[in-house]
């Protein structure tokens, strides 16, 4: 039986599934939840997904929710399949796990402002706060201001070899460069680390929507 993702098309918790999905070369099949008609909200949605989020997967009856919980699923049981993505070695793993915190408690949180702000409201009619902008921007600074350091000292965020970590971030990343550019070409091995990743047949596959 082939995994089912479940999701919003346009959604970056969505497609950081979808990426790993493709760059583990793993047959899925797409059921969109439309989140402008409050589809993920349903009675039924629900009793598969509590927190009304998306996006899950069923594989053969089994569901998961989280994204980067999927992901970890994902690589850990196709390891084989494609790029490993999920370190084994202990110490390669700890470098890993360390990039993959990072990128939920220093990138996320500014990322995922900055695009409520600039994008997500007015999809749903409401204004931009430009005072949060402005902050969700200072702040995305100073991080990437890190990720330049660490960038310069290797090629991605985890060591010199790909890993789920990079994954993580591919969809806000690229968000944010369409947002404001200049928060990332002002960095050169970022902007170098984000290139390399969003010329992955992978994210080209999904960077506009499944």
């Amino acid at each position: 039986m082939v995994l089912t993702l479940y999701g919003y098309p346009d959604s970056p918790c969505t497609k950081r599934v979808a990426v790993v999905l493709k760059e583990k070369d793993i047959a899925f099949t797409f059921v969109p939840i439309d989140l402008l008609k409050g589809e993920h909200k349903s009675t039924e949605f629900m009793k598969k997904q509590p927190f009304g989020q998306v996006p899950y997967i069923d594989d053969n009856g089994f569901q998961l929710y989280e994204s980067r919980a999927i992901g970890r699923y994902l690589a850990a049981k196709y390891p084989a399949q494609g790029p490993t993505l999920l370190p084994t070695e202990l110490k390669a793993r700890a470098l890993f796990e360390q990039a993959a915190s990072v990128e939920v408690a220093n990138f996320d949180p500014a990322t995922h402002g900055l695009a409520a702000e600039k994008i997500y409201k007015k999809a749903f009619g409401l204004d931009t706060d430009e005072a949060k902008v402005a902050e969700y921007t200072a702040t995305l600074g100073g991080k990437l201001d890190a990720y330049e350091v660490i960038l310069s000292q290797q090629t991605y965020v985890a060591g010199n070899e790909i890993t789920l970590a990079d994954l993580f971030h591919l969809p806000n990343a690229s968000t944010v460069k369409g947002i404001n550019p200049e928060l990332i070409s002002a960095r050169p091995h970022v902007a170098q680390w984000l290139e390399r990743l969003q010329a992955r047949p992978a994210w080209v596959a999904v960077q506009d929507g499944l």
